[in-house]
């Protein structure tokens, strides 16, 4: 069985000077297709669901099942992770079930509240988490690419993220260096020097959202300077539509989904073992298969 704990995934990456990709999954398609990247080359993976993802199926529970079989079954290790969760109901349902459905961590995300706010909230949530075996992410600064918190150009200061991590005890700290959410393309420049100062005030792993829209080389460099988990969403989902609209033009008779959804499903794996070799170049290749 190769479902293992995000704690263990991202300790190896931070070990090895590497970091942990983290994809987001909307269906079992995504799910299968992750699996079969990280597969390919040869690297772990995480399996990633966020708050939006879960609200468009309706609940957690069938995804992360799904999630759960198709780590169990990789010849990689996977991990399951829930990102940018708000709902505090979601965090007690989820956590009443983390050990039966495989998840491994949890991003609690109150960054749209202020920092004393922001800090109560998180410590709780890392309490009860931690209690149920559950390694947790949070976020200080802000990320672009969403309302709030994630205004674009504000930064994340290190002095403030160290005293962030010691007062709420969590486990990973995901920081505002110059990335945003949903980006469309990859122009996206890093602040490299403030990862570097980040990742030596901070006594957890740093961890990078938005990194769709960021460029393979400045992914390199801020592994390098101290990300250890790294993010990539509005890319799979490019890949995939992109795909998906030459296959269905190739073929305006097709109906059954199967003749036009495996493209797509490649499309999404031969990205995630881009961004795996990109964030953990020393990984050993294998062979893929996506049916």
């Amino acid at each position: 069985m190769t479902l293992r704990p995000t704690a263990e995934l991202v300790g190896a990456a931070r070990a090895a000077g590497t970091a942990l990709g983290a994809f987001n999954v909307l269906s079992l398609d995504h799910a299968e297709a992750v699996a079969a990247g990280a597969s390919a080359a040869g690297a772990p993976a995480l399996l990633q669901l966020s708050q939006n993802a879960i609200a468009f199926r309706g609940g957690p529970e069938p995804l992360l099942a799904a999630c759960r079989e198709i780590a169990a079954a990789s010849p990689t290790p996977l991990g399951i992770h829930l990102d940018h969760i708000e709902d505090r109901e979601l965090v007690d349902r989820v956590l009443a079930r983390a050990a039966e459905l495989g998840v491994g961590s949890i991003m609690f995300d109150a960054s749209t509240l202020d920092y004393e706010a922001n800090v109560a909230a998180t410590r709780e949530v890392a309490e009860r988490a931690h209690e149920a075996g559950v390694w947790v992410e949070a976020e200080l600064g802000e990320i672009g690419g969403k309302d709030g918190a994630h205004a674009p150009g504000v930064r994340t200061d290190p002095g403030e993220a160290a005293a962030f991590v010691a007062a709420t005890g969590v486990d990973a700290l995901a920081v505002a260096v110059g990335s945003s959410h949903a980006m469309l393309d990859r122009s996206a420049r890093l602040d490299i020097p403030l990862i570097e100062r980040l990742a030596e005030a901070v006594p957890v792993p740093l961890v990078l959202h938005g990194s769709s829209g960021v460029p393979d080389d400045e992914i390199a460099r801020a592994v390098a300077a101290g990300i250890r988990k790294v993010n990539v969403g509005t890319a799979l989902n490019i890949a995939w539509t992109g795909a998906l609209r030459e296959q269905l033009a190739a073929q305006p008779e097709a109906v059954d989904p199967r003749k036009y959804t495996r493209a797509p499903r490649a499309a999404i794996g031969d990205l995630v073992a881009a961004f795996c070799d990109v964030v953990a170049p020393a990984a050993t290749p294998a062979t893929a298969s996506i049916r």
